[in-house]
């Protein structure tokens, strides 16, 4: 009896579907597109205190709500569609979270403007290029970094809220930004291959 070869990925991403499909097709994955990079910004803030597997399931309901992560659109919301996304179902509604992505919208735009694009002002935090990590078990994947501490200070300075330090190694590490796959995750070696 042939058994099927059964690929070792980290272990956070468990037995879910949509861990799994996350993990496997695009965290870790080098980054470089600005609304894809707001998105993330938004949903990792919209994760603070709970798990990325609750925003995970309601991401499509994010992209409907929040015009496909537009940052141009999500700028001009007023107080009526602040009041719409709260009474949005599959979204989380917290009225802090869904005031910092308009706020957040805002200082991306103003960043993009200084910078040509707010992915050239965000991959130099880590000098354009992947940081490479060499994990061996989960335990050591630390919660912040020098580099996610000198980001959220500067995206604060700028005007962003809920980019704690913690938040931007999370985006870090979802944008590619640093490969935390262990070395044993089969994705370890091909997300090295992409940067």
């Amino acid at each position: 009896m042939n058994e099927a070869k059964v690929q070792k990925r980290c272990e956070w991403a468990g037995s879910d579907p949509l861990y799994v499909e996350y993990h496997d097709k695009e965290w870790g994955v080098p980054v470089h597109d600005d609304y894809r990079i707001f998105e993330m910004l938004v949903l990792e803030g919209a994760q603070a205190g709970l798990s990325w597997l609750t925003v995970l399931t309601k991401r499509e309901n994010y992209r409907k709500a929040f015009d496909n992560f537009d940052p141009r659109k999500v700028a001009k919301y007023d107080s009526e569609k602040f009041r719409k996304l709260l009474a949005t179902e599959g979204i989380i509604r917290n009225k802090l979270k869904i005031s910092s992505a308009i706020k957040n919208a805002r200082a991306f735009l103003k960043v993009q403007k200084e910078f040509g694009s707010f992915d050239a002002y965000i991959w130099q935090f880590v000098g354009g290029k992947p940081i490479r990590n060499s994990w061996k078990s989960l335990s050591e994947l630390p919660a912040q970094s020098a580099e996610s501490e000198a980001m959220s200070k500067d995206l604060k300075r700028r005007g962003f809220s809920f980019v704690g330090p913690t938040i931007c190694y999370a985006h870090m590490q979802a944008t590619g930004m640093v490969n935390d796959h262990v070395v044993t995750c089969f994705r370890y070696k091909e997300v090295e291959r992409m940067s």
